[in-house]
């Protein structure tokens, strides 16, 4: 997007570090498991220790969430000029005109996200009623996103066609939109439980020298109850009223 960009011009980057405890604590728990996958074929002599699988998944994932991190805090930013808001992700960039864009807002960050991380992000609506991240257009690396957004519509309304009114039909695909997310946020809270309460079921099989179902009560388990919930309240939500 080019042209005359004017006062609306404006670039959210990273400008405050990642939380460093955390990483640490990532790392951490990442390294031991790459340690454990090196000696993953060393089982006790009474046939105890995890399975090939285990370690070597763990490493991946710990790799991969590295790697995502990395990603966000070199390259993802937010673009913003006269003809509209390019948001460059870990991947890939996406933009959208000023005519396409519904709404701005921002919300609170998801309450796992820890007191080190931002509470509160910025979103940007199309006219469809999706919502995409504007990256860090945050509370941690903008002092205050509320007056920043507000500052930032203001700046916008000029090259807008539309004004800033609310439209009932895109409100009510962003309320399906925010349940639908609700729906899978608990799925995936209740499928954690689930995790748990299998791997005290793994430990009491262990104890009382039953056999061992590892992959079943580890991962088959928790993805079905993720899949099959999530579907379950999707389609509650949906049949909801409007309130």
């Amino acid at each position: 997007m080019g042209g005359d960009t004017g006062a609306v011009e404006r670039v959210y980057r990273r400008r405050r570090r990642p939380p460093l405890l955390q990483l640490g604590v990532a790392v951490l728990i990442g390294g031991n498991a790459l340690f454990r996958a090196g000696g993953v074929g060393d089982r006790s002599a009474d046939g105890y220790g995890p399975p090939h699988w285990m370690p070597l998944s763990v490493g991946v994932l710990f790799t991969a969430t590295l790697v995502r991190i990395a990603l966000e805090q070199l390259r993802a930013h937010t673009r913003v000029t006269a003809s509209g808001i390019t948001v460059q992700g870990r991947l890939r960039s996406r933009s959208w005109y000023w005519a396409d864009v519904y709404d701005i807002r921002v919300e609170p960050a998801l309450r796992g996200s820890g007191s080190q991380g931002p509470r509160w992000l910025t979103y940007l609506y199309d006219v469809e009623g999706r919502r995409h991240l504007l990256w860090h257009l945050d509370d941690r690396q903008v002092g205050d996103p509320y007056a920043e957004v507000s500052e930032l519509c203001l700046a916008a309304a000029p090259y807008r066609s539309l004004a800033w009114e609310p439209s009932p039909r895109v409100e009510e695909l962003i309320r399906r939109g925010a349940a639908r997310r609700t729906a899978w946020i608990r799925a995936g809270y209740s499928a954690l439980a689930v995790f748990f309460v299998m791997f005290a079921v793994d430990f009491w099989e262990v104890v009382t020298g039953r056999p061992e179902h590892l992959f079943v009560l580890l991962v088959v388990v928790p993805l079905a109850c993720f899949g099959i919930l999530g579907a379950v309240l999707q389609r509650w939500s949906a049949l909801r009223p409007t309130t």
